[in-house]
């Protein structure tokens, strides 16, 4: 299972770690990546994602899934969020 959120795209980085001998080592920095239930105000209904901290306190201060949905671009988006989006989409314009 990749460790990438669903949301922003947000993946591992490498790095070193760093001895007090200046030995470097190769490691990875993960993302904070959480299992939350976001609900649709627009479609009525719950969706569970794997997204960062950082893309939930996004998320929180945009006003919710459909508004950081609106703005997000689709690039960033997995398939399940990029279709969630759509959908709400479709479900404003009606």
């Amino acid at each position: 299972m990749s460790r990438v959120c669903e949301l922003t795209g947000k993946g591992p980085m490498v790095g070193n770690n760093v001895s007090h001998a200046n030995n470097r080592t190769k490691r990875r920095f993960l993302p904070n990546l959480q299992d939350v239930t976001l609900i649709s105000d627009a479609l009525g209904r719950s969706f569970k994602l794997k997204i960062s901290n950082a893309a939930l306190r996004s998320v929180d201060h945009r006003g919710g899934l459909d508004a950081f949905l609106a703005k997000a671009d689709d690039g960033d988006l997995s398939a399940k969020a990029l279709k969630i989006k759509k959908d709400v989409a479709k479900s404003q314009a009606a």
